[in-house]
C-alpha cells in the first residue's frame, strides 16, 4: 500500500508540472489589467502620424490627420505624459496645434490642454470640465485616454475564452468612486507566452444600468520592444456612430526633448 501511495504522489506531481501555468493558478483580474494594460511598454517617447476618422450613423465621414509627438514624463511634477498634435489634414486647418499634459490622480486636477489656431494667431487654454467630454470629437473621452491607477477599480477575472483561434482573459472592472462614468468595463486581454507581449484587444463600456455604451477593438504594432496602437475602432452603441484611430510611421525612443512640449513649439511648429 505504501509503494502505491508514493507512486500516486509522483504521478500527480508529474501531471501537475506538465500542465500550463494557467491551469494551475490563473492570474487575478488586477494582475491581468496591470500587466496587459498599465505595464504595456510604449517606449520613452513616440513620433507618428495619427489619422482619426469619425463616421455618423448616416455614413457621413470626417477625417483629420495629425503629426503626433508623445513623451513619458514618468510622474515628474505629477505629470504622467505630454502630447503634441499638429494638424496636417484638412488643409484649411493645417498648422493647428493641440497640446495636452496628463496628471497623476494625486495631483487632484484634470489635464492641462492648449489649442493654437494659426488663422487667428491665437493660443488659448482648453479646460476639461468633465472626464466624459469627447477627445478630438471622437467616441473616446478624456477618461478613456487618461492614466487610471489599478486600485481605482475592482477587477475580477470572469473567464478565459477563445476567439478566432486566439485565447483571451475576460476581466470585469467596476469603479470604486461614488458616481462613476461607467458602471463596468469588460476587457479582453490576449494571452501570450510572456506578460511583455500581453495587450488589450477589446473593451466594452456599460453605464450604471448595465446598458452598453460603446465597444472598443484594438490592434497593435510592435516597434522595437514597444507596443503602439495600429488601428483602434470604437463603435457607439447609442448613436450608431464610429471612430477609427490609425497610427502610421510610428517611431519610438527617438530622443524627443521635454522642452519641445511648450506653447512656443505650438506657435513655431517642430523644426
Amino acid at each position: 500500500m505504501k509503494s502505491i501511495s508514493i507512486l500516486s504522489a509522483a504521478a500527480i506531481a508529474a501531471l501537475m508540472t506538465s500542465l500550463p501555468l494557467a491551469a494551475v493558478a490563473a492570474p487575478s483580474g488586477a494582475e491581468i489589467i496591470q500587466h496587459c494594460d498599465l505595464d504595456t511598454n510604449p517606449g520613452k517617447d513616440q513620433r507618428s502620424t495619427l489619422t482619426v476618422i469619425i463616421r455618423d450613423a448616416a455614413g457621413n465621414e470626417r477625417k483629420d490627420v495629425y503629426k503626433r509627438f508623445w513623451i513619458d514624463n514618468d510622474g515628474k511634477d505629477q505629470v504622467v505624459d505630454k502630447m503634441l498634435l499638429f494638424t496636417e489634414f484638412p488643409p484649411d486647418a493645417s498648422g493647428t496645434a493641440f497640446m495636452r499634459w496628463g496628471y497623476l490622480p494625486e495631483a487632484g486636477k484634470n489635464a492641462d490642454q492648449w489649442l493654437f489656431l494659426p488663422s487667428l494667431n491665437t493660443l488659448r487654454r482648453v479646460s476639461v470640465r468633465d472626464p466624459g467630454d469627447s477627445f478630438l470629437g471622437s467616441d473616446l473621452n478624456y477618461q478613456d485616454i487618461s492614466y487610471r491607477p489599478i486600485d481605482a477599480d475592482e477587477h475580477k477575472l470572469l473567464r478565459e475564452e477563445s476567439r478566432n483561434g486566439k485565447a483571451y482573459y475576460v476581466v470585469e472592472s467596476r469603479a470604486k468612486e461614488r458616481n462613476p462614468l461607467y458602471g463596468r468595463v469588460l476587457t479582453w486581454a490576449e494571452k501570450a507566452d510572456d506578460w511583455a507581449n500581453c495587450h488589450l484587444s477589446r473593451r466594452e463600456f456599460y453605464d450604471t444600468r448595465d446598458s452598453l455604451i460603446k465597444t472598443q477593438v484594438l490592434e497593435w504594432q510592435q516597434v522595437g520592444d514597444a507596443w503602439v496602437w495600429d488601428e483602434v475602432v470604437v463603435e457607439n452603441a447609442r448613436t450608431g456612430g464610429m471612430s477609427v484611430f490609425q497610427v502610421t510611421n510610428a517611431e519610438v525612443n527617438v530622443g524627443l526633448d521635454h522642452g519641445m512640449f511648450s506653447e512656443r513649439t505650438m506657435r513655431r511648429g517642430v523644426r
